[in-house]
């Protein structure tokens, strides 16, 4: 027999059919009910289904296949709905609300505003959340490289650019001058590794490094000019604005780009336009 990891999604098998709805095997934790509300519509008993565990307003195991905003081992920009003796809670998706303890957090949490948190389970079991990242999210990452895709999730702005989590797991830090469009705190995006410093830290890209970015790039460049009618008013000369408003790249990946097309004899160059050979 096994334990259930609440807070998470499991894969479990319906098992029988009662007056309340659906129950799946939980293992150690005995027959776990499916929200009725949330009850796919196919559902049978025998099916195997991938379901979210968590503990009720009456203190029950249930399960639903809707996701949290963010499950165990996640940050999560979560609302808070209110604020209590306990500690703050927060809107996490699910039916019941995610106690935020006082113990938690690193600073005081105000009603309606957004907090960046880890959901985790305490020295209890019980799954809350922590805007103390620092005790959950490392510096020096590990088994990553340049190039990686991973899931970065925007926690701070800095004078150099976002302060980002890196797989839920790993500080990394995007560029100003890598941002091909404007980020909100909280956003989750998929991101790529730039670079791994030799502390261990992290450099960040939104576009795939190396020459798949330069292809995907150049191929957006190459898009545009042509519905463009062959010929835009952007060149080497440029300013940096205007490059990033027409294109959404940085100055420097539009010059790669435009470089990679010209190399091709894809275009023509002049300082300040780009233009199809025939236009």
């Amino acid at each position: 027999m096994t334990t259930v990891a609440t807070g998470r999604f499991n894969d479990l098998t319906v098992v029988r059919r009662g007056r309340a709805g659906f129950y799946v095997d939980g293992g150690d934790d005995g027959e776990i009910l499916i929200l009725p509300q949330h009850t796919p519509a196919d559902c049978h008993v025998g099916d195997t289904l991938s379901l979210f565990i968590f503990v009720d307003a009456d203190g029950r195991l249930v399960a639903t296949p809707r996701a949290p905003l963010a499950q165990v081992g996640e940050v999560g920009w979560l609302r808070v709905v209110s604020l209590s003796p306990v500690g703050a809670f927060l809107d996490w998706g699910m039916p019941k609300d995610l106690l935020l303890p006082h113990g938690e957090q690193r600073f005081p949490p105000e009603a309606g505003k957004h907090v960046l948190a880890m959901v985790f389970r305490d020295a209890r079991g019980r799954v809350a959340a922590s805007t103390r990242l620092d005790d959950f999210i490392r510096d020096e990452a590990e088994d990553l490289r340049a190039g990686d895709e991973v899931t970065l999730v925007m926690a701070d702005r800095t004078a150099l650019g976002f302060k980002a989590v890196v797989n839920h797991r790993f500080w990394g830090l995007l560029y100003s001058s890598d941002l091909p469009r404007p980020l909100r705190l909280g956003e989750r995006v998929t991101g790529y590794v730039r670079r791994v410093r030799e502390d261990g830290r992290l450099d960040l890209s939104l576009t795939p490094v190396g020459m798949v970015r330069l292809e995907g790039a150049a191929a957006d460049v190459l898009a545009r000019l042509q519905q463009a009618g062959g010929v835009m008013p952007l060149g080497d000369k440029s300013s940096p604005e205007a490059i990033r408003a027409a294109t959404g790249l940085s100055k420097n990946a539009f010059r790669q780009a435009i470089g990679m097309l010209y190399r091709q004899r894809l275009i023509t160059l002049s300082p300040h336009e780009i233009r199809l050979p025939d236009a």
